[in-house]
């Protein structure tokens, strides 16, 4: 990540990468792509990072992958998210909605 972009926090890329696949299938380009539209510009997901967080989501149940063929007609890796998936991200973003209480009410305490 460049100086510019803020780091990603362990353990939330496994939630923004379920969220982007929530949308449906994508390669992982299309994955870090989203991400950084959806944040706006600030967060950049790194393929030294993006792709081991690919692999241990597929390895753990949450998304399942099959190769095609991407816009510019390369052969790529597709991922979607599965039942179990969409269940790990409504159980991570109950976690990261409470955690975000936390932080910011320690932030406001004088």
């Amino acid at each position: 990540m460049s100086k510019d972009k803020t780091d990603l926090l362990q353990g939330t890329l496994d939630m923004l990468i379920l969220r982007a696949l929530q949308l449906g299938p994508m390669h992982g380009f299309g994955i870090s792509v989203l991400i950084r539209q959806m944040s706006k510009e600030v967060l950049q997901v790194e393929q030294g990072s993006l792709y081991p967080a690919l692999y241990r989501l597929e390895d753990q149940g949450w998304i399942e992958s099959e190769w095609g063929v991407s816009d510019n007609n390369r052969k790529a890796k597709f991922y979607k998210l599965t039942p179990d998936g969409r269940k790990q991200l409504l159980q991570e973003r109950s976690n990261w909605e409470r955690l975000s209480v936390a932080i910011n009410t320690v932030l406001k305490t004088a």
